[in-house]
C-alpha cells in the first residue's frame, strides 16, 4: 500500500524578532549572523503559549486542507524536543484533548530537528501495515523557552514553529506516496547538542545548585556542523542511489533549515547547484522538528509544487540523529 501525504498546514507565532532587535540584547550582529548562518529573524512564542498550542493550530490548518472529519484520525505523532512537559504527559495527548478528538493514539517522538522525518516514516509504516488509516504528523518545537538568550553562538540560531501533516493511502491510480525513508543515529555525538539537566542522568536534586546553562540548549557548534554537512551529502546520495535515480529526477530538496552553510556545503561536495533546494531560513531561522513541515507548507502555499513533483527531505538532529525522506507529491 502506498501512502500520501494528504495536506499540510502550519504556525508560527506571531512575534517576530529581528537580527537588529536581538543585537540590542547580546553583543552580535545583523550581519555576524546573516554571514554566519543565513538568519534574518525568528517568530518566538509569546510567554503564554506552549508547544502544544502551536501544534494544535497547525493541526487545524492540515485537517480543514484534507476535507476530513477530525474523528477519522486514528493517531497523532508529534515530534518535539521541547514539549509542553519533561516526559509525560506526551504533547500529542494534550493536541488530541485540545482537538476534541474522541478516539486516537497519541505519542511523541523524540528524534532533535530529525523528528518530522522520522515521525513521517513511522506514520507511513503504521497505515501501510493497516494500524491506522488516517495519521496526523507533527513537528512542532518551542526552543525558545531553552534558549540561553546570554549566550550569543545558540541564541541567535532558534525559532519557534510548528508543521502539519494528514497521511493516509494513496488511491488506485495516484502518483502519490512516500517511495523510500533513511533513519540513522550516531550517539556517539550526543553531547555535542544537547541540554543537559533535567532528565535521569543530571536531575535537578536541588534547582539551587543547577547551572542557568544547564537547563539551556548547548552546541558545539563545529562538530555539529561537520556531522551535518556529511550526512546531509551522504543522506542524498544513498537515498536517490538505491532508488535508482538522479539529482536530476529531484524536483525539489527540503533541507532541515539549520544553517545556510550546511546547505551550501553539502550541495557543494555533491556538485550540485541550489536550485531545487527550498530554503526558508533567513524568515524563521531553526525551528527544529518544525522546520521540514513549515518549508514544505510553504512551498505547497506557493503555487510552486506539482502533483507528481519529487521530493526528497533531509535532517539531522540532537541523538545525533540524522534521516531522509523520499516521496511523490
Amino acid at each position: 500500500m502506498r501512502v500520501k501525504i494528504a495536506s499540510v498546514g502550519a504556525y508560527v507565532p506571531e512575534k517576530r524578532i529581528s537580527n537588529e532587535e536581538l543585537a540590542k540584547s547580546v553583543e552580535t550582529s545583523d550581519e555576524w549572523i546573516r554571514s554566519h548562518t543565513g538568519i534574518g529573524s525568528r517568530h518566538i512564542c509569546a510567554k503564554d503559549e506552549a508547544t502544544s498550542d502551536l501544534a494544535v493550530k497547525a493541526a487545524e490548518q492540515a485537517i480543514a486542507s484534507a476535507g476530513i472529519d477530525k474523528q477519522e484520525i486514528e493517531t497523532i505523532i508529534v515530534a518535539s524536543a521541547s514539549g509542553d512537559f519533561v516526559g509525560f504527559p506526551s504533547t500529542s495527548c494534550i493536541v488530541q484533548e485540545r482537538l476534541g478528538i474522541t478516539s486516537c493514539g497519541a505519542f511523541d517522538v523524540a528524534a532533535g530537528c530529525t523528528g518530522f522525518v522520522y515521525a513521517l516514516e513511522i506514520g507511513k509504516s503504521m497505515v501501510a501495515s493497516g494500524s491506522s488509516s488516517t495519521i496526523l504528523v507533527i513537528g512542532v518545537d518551542t526552543l525558545s523557552k531553552i534558549t540561553n538568550w546570554e549566550d550569543r553562538n545558540t541564541c541567535v540560531l532558534f525559532g519557534d514553529g510548528a508543521g502539519a501533516a494528514i497521511l493516509m493511502p494513496a488511491s488506485d491510480g495516484e502518483k502519490s506516496g512516500i517511495i523510500d525513508s533513511i533513519l540513522g543515529s550516531d550517539g556517539s555525538g550526543a553531547e555535542y547538542l544537547m541540554r543537559k539537566a533535567g532528565g535521569s542522568r543530571y536531575p535537578i536534586d536541588d534547582p539551587k545548585t543547577v547551572e542557568k546553562k544547564d537547563l539551556c540548549i548547548a552546541m558545539d557548534g563545529r562538530k555539529v556542523y561537520n556531522f551535518a554537512v556529511r550526512v546531509n551529502t551522504e543522506l542524498i546520495t544513498s537515498i536517490l542511489e538505491r532508488n535508482k535515480l538522479s539529482f536530476e529526477n529531484v524536483d525539489w530538496v527540503i533541507p532541515h533549515q539549520a544553517n545556510i552553510r550546511i546547505i551550501q556545503a553539502a550541495a557543494g561536495r555533491l556538485g550540485i547547484g541550489l536550485e531545487k533546494f527550498f530554503i526558508n531560513i533567513e524568515e524563521y531561522a531553526n525551528t527544529s522538528a518544525a522546520s521540514i513541515p513549515i518549508a514544505l507548507n510553504q512551498l505547497a502555499g506557493s503555487g510552486k509544487l506539482k502533483r507528481g513533483d519529487l521530493l526528497l527531505f533531509v535532517g539531522f538532529g540532537a541523538g545525533l540523529t540524522y534521516g531522509a525522506n523520499l516521496l511523490r507529491w
